[in-house]
């Protein structure tokens, strides 16, 4: 299904932010501006809302403009700094005017028209009524620019000398959220109600002489909200991750704009110089005073309550852009309720933030420019709040600790360090049981080893072989001068067809050659075949992966001797014991046999001049055969019963339990007729291996497809022969 959205991609943003972004960026040391510019956008919408800025939508209806921005960056990316910027040098003039001047003048107009209303309505004295609106205003506190905690009673409070005043807005902007979020939840609740209109249903209380039941003021408070902290504390698999995922769910999804980062991206190549002349550019300065006596301008009392309007235009390409929206979230799956509401939604906060993008501009109106800018910012949101429900699952996260704390861990240890490993110990395997099969799948493998009784956990992250970067190392001493090498796989066999050269698939200190010398670390394995199977039959059965087969100087038409070079998926570094358990799973993985006496690091091979043949498939899969790991364990506990088995018979009862049981043995049906057995003997054998299957195929079965198509393949050897 096509998107409808990506029409919008590709948006300019705002000039006036991007320049405030840009400048942010530089003096943060962060690449990334979707912190910035989510940030800078709040603010121009904090002072749009507290000048009570309204959008004219269709049949007259007024929106007042505000914003609610949930803004995740890691630690170090400038947040507090970059906050600190914005309100010491670019709104500072208008904080300071505003509330000295504006909000003083605005609010003692408004007190004198609610006081004459007042006695009207109860037949009093005009001049006593606004004596007691006054002292009334006076005893609910002062007006507070910002703040980033409270309680239900304050947040009445304020609201009510709001709506008295009939100017201003409640900002709520809360740092570190992770951390504050569950302390915040009356806030959170009120504010959920106030963000459409500003409006909000009072709570009955009881009326007594001690507590008497305030006077219910009709009018709207607008609100602004800005969340932000690091995505670690926030999303860490806790309650506080469950709590947050329910207020979006309950509705702050469709409300909010949201920034997510998961690095932060910092500036490289720079000197100290280029430091110096940041620190120091006069035309940074300069821009920032400028537009600090701007926005001190927009504070004006003529410039308060503005309604901006949308020309038809303009209206008509809001709709579009909701319509599309609404189509685009009609495709999703209707388990993705929050992230429909939050597309369907998109358009009613763009259009808000149009008007704030106009407010700030100083137009007598919302352009088309003005509408892009917030479209841009909306699709931006989008993507960040899709990051954010795609975030890493508990066992994700358990995987990825596992694998990058460096030291071996005990479930104490997990217990005590990840709030999100909790439950019950059947819970917990499970969350590990689905971190290593997340980690088998992302190249990461996660090791347990058992010492008096307790459980043992460490892990790494694989790297992923480069087959332009083969590890090995070559001397013509037995023991010395082994000079270490990277190159391409498909120049190996320059390597081993040369004469008289001895060499490792591992590097060594001081070039020699010894267990105490080897340097960790190897990406291809080497294996010894002895006569126990053909060249012809070894190709066919490895066919699926990639290798590099040539013969050794014992090599005779009859006598087949010859070794298997095979990449492997990942890097790995092992030390001597596990490296042999690791050769030693692979030994009894292969389809045939091989020298099981060469799994030492430093083991070496002999060069010779020979023929040799390149293959192309699948890279051996490393994380299978790492020892203590799940997957090995898996691997040596199936094989643990199939002891009677041939090498060749386990290869096809194991393959045939990941496929059809049907076309394996007939794989291992075609392989006897190559390997030349005749017609009886091929049926016995292809019997005798499927009763050791699990679920073997009825023999009626057997002799009617599988029998019956070796029976012509014999037919037209012999005829062709």
């Amino acid at each position: 299904m096509a998107n409808n959205l990506e029409k919008y991609q590709n948006l300019p943003f705002h000039p006036t932010m991007e320049k405030v972004v840009d400048i942010l960026r530089k003096k943060t040391q962060n690449e990334d501006p979707i912190f910035f510019r989510l940030v800078v956008s709040y603010f121009f919408s904090k002072i749009a809302s507290m000048m009570r800025v309204h959008v004219q939508l269709a049949d007259n209806q007024k929106i007042p403009v505000n914003m609610y921005a949930i803004n995740l960056a890691p630690s170090g990316s400038g947040k507090g700094h970059s906050i600190a910027v914005i309100e010491e040098n670019i709104i500072s003039a208008f904080r300071t005017k505003f509330l000295e001047i504006t909000f003083p003048q605005v609010a003692a107009k408004r007190l004198l028209k609610l006081a004459n209303q007042r006695a009207v309505r109860d037949n009093t004295d005009p001049s006593e009524e606004l004596e007691r609106a006054v002292a009334e205003f006076e005893e609910l506190g002062t007006l507070l620019f910002s703040f980033d905690s409270g309680t239900a009673p304050a947040l009445k409070q304020m609201r009510t000398k709001l709506l008295m005043a009939a100017a201003g807005s409640m900002n709520f902007e809360s740092d570190e959220i992770g951390s504050n979020l569950t302390g915040n939840t009356e806030i959170l609740t009120a504010f959920l109600e106030l963000f459409d209109m500003g409006r909000i249903k009072q709570k009955l209380i009881k009326n007594t002489r001690e507590n008497v039941r305030s006077e219910d003021l009709v009018g709207s408070t607008p609100t602004n909200m800005l969340l932000f902290g690091t995505p670690t504390k926030l999303l860490n698999g806790s309650k506080t991750e469950d709590e947050f995922y329910e207020m979006l769910e309950t509705g702050y999804a469709r409300r909010c704009f949201f920034g997510f980062s998961r690095v932060r991206k910092s500036q490289t190549g720079q000197t100290a110089q280029d430091l110096y002349d940041l620190y120091h550019d006069a035309s940074i300065s300069k821009f920032l005073m400028q537009l600090n006596d701007k926005f001190g301008l927009l504070s004006d009392p003529a410039a308060f309550h503005q309604v901006l309007n949308m020309p038809h235009d303009v209206l008509m390409a809001l709709y579009d852009y909701q319509l599309a929206c609404q189509n685009f979230a009609d495709t999703l799956s209707e388990f993705e309720d929050v992230r429909k509401a939050e597309i369907s939604h998109r358009y009613f906060k763009v259009a808000k933030l149009a008007a704030v993008y106009a407010y700030i501009d100083k137009a007598v109106h919302v352009t088309m420019d003005h509408l892009n800018y917030a479209i841009a910012m909306a699709e931006m949101s989008g993507d960040a709040f899709k990051e954010i429900l795609n975030r890493d699952r508990p066992y994700v996260k358990l995987c990825h600790y596992i694998c990058s704390i460096g030291k071996e861990l005990t479930h104490a240890d997990l217990t005590e360090d990840l709030p999100f490993y909790k439950g019950t110990e059947q819970a917990k395997r499970e969350m590990l049981n689905l971190a290593v099969a997340y980690g088998y799948k992302h190249g990461m493998y996660i090791a347990s080893n058992l010492v008096d009784g307790i459980q043992f956990y460490s892990g790494k992250k694989a790297k992923e072989t480069n087959l332009d970067e083969i590890i090995f190392s070559y001397s013509k001493q037995l023991a010395k001068g082994y000079v270490p090498k990277v190159a391409a796989f498909s120049q190996l066999d320059r390597l081993v067809n040369a004469n008289g050269y001895h060499w490792v698939n591992h590097h060594f200190r001081d070039n020699y050659r010894d267990a105490d010398h080897v340097i960790p670390g190897c990406n291809i394995v080497v294996l010894d075949v002895e006569n126990s199977i053909s060249v012809d039959m070894a190709q066919h059965l490895l066919k699926d992966y990639t290798y590099l087969m040539h013969t050794t100087k014992r090599h005779t038409p009859t006598e087949h001797r010859f070794r298997v070079l095979m990449p492997l998926s990942h890097h790995i570094e092992l030390n001597s014991r596990d490296f042999k358990e690791f050769m030693l799973n692979i030994f009894q993985w292969l389809p045939f046999e091989v020298d099981d006496q060469t799994g030492q690091r430093e083991r070496k091979w002999m060069t010779c001049k020979g023929n040799y043949w390149y293959n192309n498939g699948e890279l051996l899969d490393t994380l299978q055969f790492v020892p203590k790991t799940k997957k090995a364990d898996d691997w040596k506990q199936l094989i643990a019963g199939q002891t009677n088995l041939t090498h060749l018979e386990r290869w096809f009862i194991n393959e045939s339990a990941n496929g059809n049981r049907n076309i394996q043995l007939s794989k291992y049906a075609f392989m006897l007729v190559g390997m030349g057995y005749d017609g009886d003997t091929i049926r016995s054998k292809v019997l005798d291996l499927n009763s050791k299957i699990a679920e073997p195929l009825p023999e009626a079965e057997i002799l009617s497809t599988i029998m019956v198509t070796v029976a012509k393949r014999l037919y037209s050897k012999g005829e062709s022969s």
